[in-house]
């Protein structure tokens, strides 16, 4: 390569650094522009969404024409939902038409459910006459179930026997459970013999049972002996268990050995404890000798906390 050429290179080298150092100089000396903050919408906000404190002077005329579309729309949900903020002046003819069907599809449903907000006088004759067919089957509903609203005087001649043959039904359910609101006049010879059977088992249950309430002269020999039987075992129990419903006069030779048995042993664990029940009397040799070991290892254990320096 010629000398000449390589010069030239060199120079031309020289001129595009040049270039762009001078480039650079010019950006870093143009004076950086912070960015504008973004204007304040709080107010414009408030009155999209109807809050107070809108202050509608401040808006520009694409804010009003949003602002005024909302407000219209608000209105127009609040009258299809028939709250108290409608103002039904400020509708359109298509609009007082869809609030009007709205309106009557809210009083036909409560009419329907028997709501007693339901005005029934805005009702087409058609929708009156299933209105008033669904309150009849409400009321024959309440009647079947003894409901105390139900009003007989609106049932027809089948809904009345169905009536009275499920308050016949209930009022056996009542006399079997010996419900006090049971009617026996109003049952059959074979209900009644039902109910009887029930009451004698019932009372039967009482006296095993061992209740207050048994009548034991509606027992029969074998069911009187099956009381008894229950009764004695009963006291037994309660001997073994030195309860004070003990009666020991009416124990066997055998199961009054047994309670006191059961009583002496309750009584050496009650004295090894300490107890205030324990009678010192009634203990033999030996078992004053365990009270005493008794007394002597628990006397030993505190001594060794105390040594240990434990509580």
């Amino acid at each position: 390569m010629k000398k000449g050429h390589t010069s030239e290179m060199a120079t031309l080298s020289s001129v595009v650094l040049a270039g762009f150092g001078l480039a650079s100089a010019l950006v870093l000396a143009q004076p950086r522009t912070s960015k504008a903050p973004a204007p304040d919408r709080t107010n414009f906000q408030n009155c999209m969404q109807g809050l107070s404190g809108c202050d509608v002077s401040t808006l520009t005329t694409d804010d009003l024409t949003r602002v005024s579309g909302a407000s219209k729309k608000r209105n127009l949900d609040n009258c299809l939902e028939g709250t108290g903020l409608c103002d039904p002046t400020r509708l359109t003819a298509a609009e007082a038409t869809s609030v009007q069907s709205a309106r009557y599809r809210r009083n036909l449903e409560k009419c329907m459910n028997g709501f007693p907000a339901c005005d029934p006088m805005l009702l087409s004759p058609k929708d009156l006459t299933a209105a008033s067919a669904a309150s009849l089957e409400r009321n024959f509903k309440k009647c079947v179930d003894g409901s105390p609203s139900c009003d007989p005087l609106l049932l027809s001649k089948e809904q009345s026997a169905s009536v009275q043959t499920a308050s016949a039904r209930r009022n056996v359910e009542r006399c079997l459970t010996g419900s006090t609101l049971c009617d026996p006049t109003r049952l059959t010879a074979g209900e009644a013999a039902q109910v009887h059977a029930g009451l004698l088992r019932r009372n039967r249950d009482r006296c095993l049972d061992g209740s207050p309430t048994c009548d034991p002269l509606a027992l029969t020999a074998a069911e009187k002996k099956d009381a008894e039987a229950a009764s004695q075992r009963r006291n037994v129990a309660n001997c073994q268990n030195g309860l004070a419903n003990c009666d020991p006069l009416a124990l066997k030779q055998a199961d009054l050995n047994s309670a006191r048995a059961a009583f002496r042993q309750r009584n050496v664990e009650a004295c090894r404890r300490g107890l205030p029940g324990c009678d010192p009397s009634l203990l033999t040799g030996p078992e004053m000798a365990s009270v005493a070991a008794a007394f002597q290892e628990r006397r030993a254990r505190v001594d060794r906390m105390r040594q240990e320096g434990k509580p």
